[in-house]
């Protein structure tokens, strides 16, 4: 039997790896140990959830400037994700970037949008999987590549934001492409639309978003043979995994009733994109 000072050490134990790991700070792993009360004890007493989301991220999250109100499938899914727990949704606005670092400090107790990688595995947990998010290509117009083998060639110039998903796949099959990085997914798409580069890397929910607003940045190819990365909530590390368990049940128990995809398709539609736009053969 699990008691209560074992759980604590097991916390703590994970807190301390973390901060000689360099991923976090002395200061922040004492905060991600925050005694023995779960994440999930903690939602049930305070009757409050606590979720991360990034302005300017359309469709996943959106923030009205003028209200302050906040939008997007993944606001949809946590206000579910409330309603069925009975609590009061929290939001914090963060970025991407520290996403994981809120997580890990107890800032926030779920963050959807996650891609699970080795790195972060090292130091959050992941859910099943909410959707796949296949890799796409914004194009320069007549390019006539529809490949991967076609991408992966010395003459190519394609474009990623440094150190996504994008970058990490386009560096892995397409290593004989130039790969230009760029800070921010925009940056990248401007250098395709000014001639400086062939093709920009993304991912699906994102190139087709861009592409609505704004159909001169040049033609979307999804290149075969299919790649998709999946999209994940993230959890702080802990020994109880009650949390995580609960979530991962909500989320395959609401993807069987169709709720995942609604919410997905009705704010992609609050953006321009149809489900007629969605590639074909391309499942969510």
């Amino acid at each position: 039997m699990i008691s209560r000072r074992n759980i604590a050490t097991a916390i703590g134990a994970t807190a301390a790896g973390l901060a000689a790991s360099g991923f976090v700070s002395s200061a922040q792993a004492q905060t991600a140990a925050p005694g023995t009360e779960t994440t999930f004890d903690r939602i049930r007493r305070t009757k409050k959830l606590r979720i991360g989301a990034v302005a300017g991220a359309a469709p996943y999250y959106n923030k009205d400037i003028a209200t302050g109100k906040w939008g997007g499938f993944y606001i949809d899914l946590s206000k579910a994700l409330a309603d069925e727990l009975e609590v009061e949704l929290e939001i914090t606005e963060t970025t991407w970037g520290n996403s994981v670092l809120d997580l890990q400090s107890g800032k926030t107790d779920i963050f959807f949008g996650l891609n699970p990688t080795p790195k972060r595995a090292l130091v959050i947990d992941f859910s099943v999987p909410v959707f796949n998010n296949a890799f796409t290509m914004i194009t320069k117009k007549g390019l006539g590549k529809k490949t991967w083998d076609d991408f992966n060639n010395p003459d190519v110039k394609i474009t990623v934001d440094a150190g996504s998903s994008q970058d990490q796949v386009a560096t892995r099959l397409c290593p004989k492409a130039q790969i230009l990085r760029f800070k921010a997914v925009d940056e990248a798409a401007t250098a395709v639309m000014t001639g400086r580069a062939d093709a920009q890397c993304i991912v699906m929910m994102l190139s087709l978003t861009m592409l609505k607003k704004n159909p001169a940045l040049g033609e979307l190819v999804v290149p075969t043979p299919v790649f998709a990365t999946t999209s994940n909530a993230g959890f702080r590390r802990e020994a109880d995994k009650t949390w995580r368990d609960y979530v991962n049940t909500w989320l395959e128990f609401n993807r069987g009733l169709g709720l995942i995809r609604s919410v997905i398709i009705k704010n992609m539609e609050s953006v321009g994109v149809t489900e007629a736009d969605m590639p074909a053969g391309v499942q969510l």
